[in-house]
């Protein structure tokens, strides 16, 4: 099951994980301020679709494909492809439970969606910061946050995860991420964003 999709060697290709990592430095005063308004404008988005590509690996096993993740409130369906393979998963879920389909067995559903990653591909995913961390946030709880140019986040220190911030579409008011690497060894996730659309289009049938 860890082998579901694209070998995790295919993943430096999609995701460019052989870029130089960003210029950090500790937090001053104009940065922190920055952030602070930029969470306060992002605060209240709760419904959006990425379209990307992720990967993941816990060290030895992983998988890669596109990636689309549509949220809605509480609610969110999150479907990765593996185009060479056409092999794909689809998770879906809120608050009363989470379901994991196109893997082997058929369907599975579980209290949550970390859970049921974990149980059923072996993969350690912190979907629930996850939400926070591909808009360039802040999730709830203590964090340790270092920034670059344009007084962005380069680095998150958060439950355990180091969140490694690529790459920023400057583009956006306010800025949003576009490369988001996350590890908590020996666990990866690199997240590559094509496109982030913040709309309040309901996910219609998220969690059905």
């Amino acid at each position: 099951m860890k082998r579901f999709l694209l070998p995790c060697a295919a993943a430096g290709l999609l995701l460019a994980g052989c870029a130089p990592a960003p210029v950090r430095r500790a937090p001053d005063q104009a940065a922190l301020a920055a952030q602070a308004a930029r969470e306060e404008r992002l605060a209240g988005v709760d419904r959006w679709t990425l379209e990307g590509h992720l990967a993941v690996s816990d060290g030895r096993d992983g998988g890669s494909g596109s990636l689309t993740w549509t949220q809605d409130g509480e609610r969110y369906d999150f479907e990765l492809r593996a185009p060479i393979t056409g092999k794909s998963f689809r998770l879906r879920g809120g608050p009363d439970g989470a379901r994991l389909e196109g893997v082997e067995g058929g369907t599975l559903h579980g209290a949550d969606a970390e859970t049921l990653m974990r149980k059923a591909l072996g993969w350690e995913v912190p979907l629930a910061d996850l939400r926070a961390w591909v808009l360039g946030l802040r999730a709830p709880g203590p964090a340790r946050l270092r920034f670059g140019e344009h007084d962005l986040p380069s680095l998150l220190e958060q439950d355990g995860w180091t969140v490694d911030y690529r790459a920023w579409d400057l583009a956006r008011q306010p800025p949003l991420p576009q490369k988001v690497f996350a590890s908590r060894p020996p666990y990866r996730v690199k997240l590559s964003i094509d496109s982030f659309r913040l709309d309040p289009v309901p996910c219609a049938d998220c969690g059905r």
